[in-house]
């Protein structure tokens, strides 16, 4: 079951966007999916993309492939493959990114170690990803209150 955050309400039953869910899937696999390709897939393709595994090795490669191929079947284009990281900063619950707790302060949040350890991987991928300067962080304060951060 497809699993979607409440700041993400606006577009999810279109599927108008790429999910956290898809986006953490994505990075996990290593592949970067642009907008205008996911608006080419049917809405099935893309709710089978919400359902797909994607944990284990022998799933990120399925997940891959099948996303690799959907993609160039869409596109006419291969897709662009991304490097994954081993261990990425969203699993590594003893750490908060500097970026993340710099943005958190923006709100005047100060996000603890505690808060940090009790979110789940794709809550702290959800953080991590809003976070970043080259995103355009409408969601952030809302993933803030959603996850209970204030």
């Amino acid at each position: 079951m497809a699993l979607f955050f409440e700041f993400e309400a606006d577009f999810v039953n279109s599927l108008r966007c790429i999910p956290m869910q898809i986006r953490y899937k994505l990075d996990t696999c290593g592949i970067k999916l642009k907008l205008s390709d996911w608006l080419q897939m049917t809405q099935d393709e893309r709710e089978a993309l919400l359902e797909l595994p994607c944990t284990t090795q022998t799933e990120v490669e399925t997940y891959k492939e099948y996303l690799q191929q959907l993609i160039l079947e869409r596109t006419g284009t291969p897709v662009t493959q991304l490097p994954v990281e081993p261990y990425p900063t969203w699993m590594d619950s003893s750490n908060i990114p500097i970026i993340l707790q710099e943005k958190a302060q923006e709100l005047g949040v100060n996000l603890t170690l505690e808060q940090w350890v009790a979110l789940t991987p794709l809550q702290r991928f959800a953080l991590i990803k809003l976070s970043r300067p080259s995103h355009e962080n409408k969601n952030f304060p809302h993933a803030i209150t959603e996850f209970h951060l204030l």
